[in-house]
């Protein structure tokens, strides 16, 4: 594939007629309701494979390598170029066609019933793991069954393996108290790990995830000690654990979000460990990048330090925020908006959409009605591509998607496109 940013003048005739594809087969990649709208600075996808590539004025090496979905590193490998600063108009680059990396992918999902299905049914081939958000720890170490046999039927349907999700979510937050009550009472972990045993197999779940948030600091060796234990009782019945981490730039980093999750430790004893690698711009703060590219390294950086990137997977967003302005902070949150909508949003009020170059991340601006002024940040082709690239210069386990249901089909044709899934059903 290739990514072209729309221009003043561009269509998708003009496109289709440049790039020598056929104008639905541009408009399939992208899911275009409309094809007669197109936004300048929207990035389309366009499905073809070329082999070479005449530089015109302008363009550096980093943005060649962008434009055709590959990492810097293979396109300099691929010419023997010594320094790649150096190139000029007119050049021929040639693009390799290098075999696609095999990684593990998992989403989450929070939709059930006759929705969660028609979700799992559309995008479980693309999944090594499906996630249903979650199993919710209760202070005596119970928890209600969810309604997700039919979810499950349908995901082993497609290949993708069920993963249990247990937290301490309630009432809409991540209680800590929860936590504390079941990591500090080891009879209570025993029959926690029963029940949860219990439940894995009546219900074919293939995998154990483990979402413990806002973990009391003092808890820190407590909670190592019980993933520990769940290893010592889920491995020998062949199931993986797995566990989410609050994205962390140093091993003591404060504040009640990262001081109780242990990066060596966690990275010593569970299978493999999700970065919550996205919520920098979120709904009730400052507007931003929701995963801007050069914040994700920093915490990708450190989790490398400290543990074999096999057992890395990064986590990326399949949404965006739109915020009224000027923010103010405790008064009316951001809406999510998804990466369509927000293309939509930007032809429907006349925005061109601009990219962030260090965020490596879309945003536009634009007046509502009421004359309100917005700012849009959200995922395009080009910023996961980025994200992408980071997962094969790194060589990670995987990524990891929080949440199904929300529409972005550029990120599902790049995914194709880069990598090969890890089938483990």
């Amino acid at each position: 594939m290739q990514i072209h940013v729309v221009q003043k003048g561009d269509s998708l005739y003009k496109l289709a007629q440049k790039y020598e594809v056929f104008i639905n087969d541009i408009a399939d990649a992208n899911e275009m309701d409309d094809q007669n709208m197109l936004v300048i600075g929207q990035s389309v996808i366009i499905p073809s494979e070329v082999s070479r590539h005449k530089v015109r004025a302008g363009e550096t090496l980093w943005l060649i390598a962008q434009r055709y979905g590959i990492t810097l590193q293979e396109l300099v490998a691929a010419n023997q170029i010594a320094n790649p600063a150096l190139i000029h108009p007119g050049q021929t680059i040639e693009i390799p066609q290098a075999a696609r990396p095999t990684i593990e992918v998992n989403a989450y999902t929070e939709k059930f019933g006759p929705a969660g299905i028609e979700i799992v049914d559309e995008f479980g081939p693309y999944l090594t793991y499906l996630s249903p958000f979650s199993y919710r720890i209760q202070a005596d170490g119970t928890f209600a069954v969810l309604d997700d046999s039919a979810l499950i039927h349908k995901a082993c349907e497609k290949r993708a393996a069920p993963m249990m999700v247990i937290s301490n979510f309630e009432n809409g937050n991540f209680n800590p108290e929860i936590a504390h009550a079941v990591l500090a009472n080891p009879a209570l972990q025993q029959q926690l790990i029963a029940n949860i045993l219990a439940t894995m197999k009546q219900k074919g779940y293939r995998a154990l995830h483990v979402d413990f948030e806002y973990v009391p600091p003092a808890d820190r060796e407590l909670y190592n000690v019980f993933l520990q234990n769940l290893v010592d009782s889920l491995h020998p019945q062949n199931y993986l654990v797995s566990t989410c981490l609050a994205p962390k730039l140093s091993a003591g980093q404060k504040g009640t979000l990262y001081e109780a999750h242990d990066y060596a430790a966690h990275g010593r004893i569970v299978d493999f460990v999700v970065l919550m690698t996205y919520e920098w711009g979120w709904a009730g703060g400052h507007p931003m990048a929701v995963a801007p590219l050069n914040e994700v390294v920093k915490v990708v950086s450190y989790a490398l330090s400290v543990m074999p990137p096999q057992k890395i997977i990064m986590g990326m967003p399949l949404y965006g925020y739109d915020w009224t302005l000027p923010y103010v902070q405790g008064a009316k949150w951001a809406s999510t908006v998804s990466s369509k909508a927000a293309v939509n949003l930007a032809n429907q009020y006349g925005a061109n959409i601009k990219y962030d170059a260090e965020s490596q991340s879309p945003y536009f601006n634009y007046y509502d009605k009421e004359g309100r002024e917005h700012v849009v940040w959200f995922e395009d082709a080009r910023s996961v591509q980025a994200k992408f690239n980071i997962v094969k210069t790194f060589h990670l386990r995987g990524v990891s998607y929080w949440v199904l249901g929300v529409p972005f089909p550029q990120n599902w044709y790049a995914l194709h496109a880069n990598f090969t899934i890890k089938k483990l059903v």
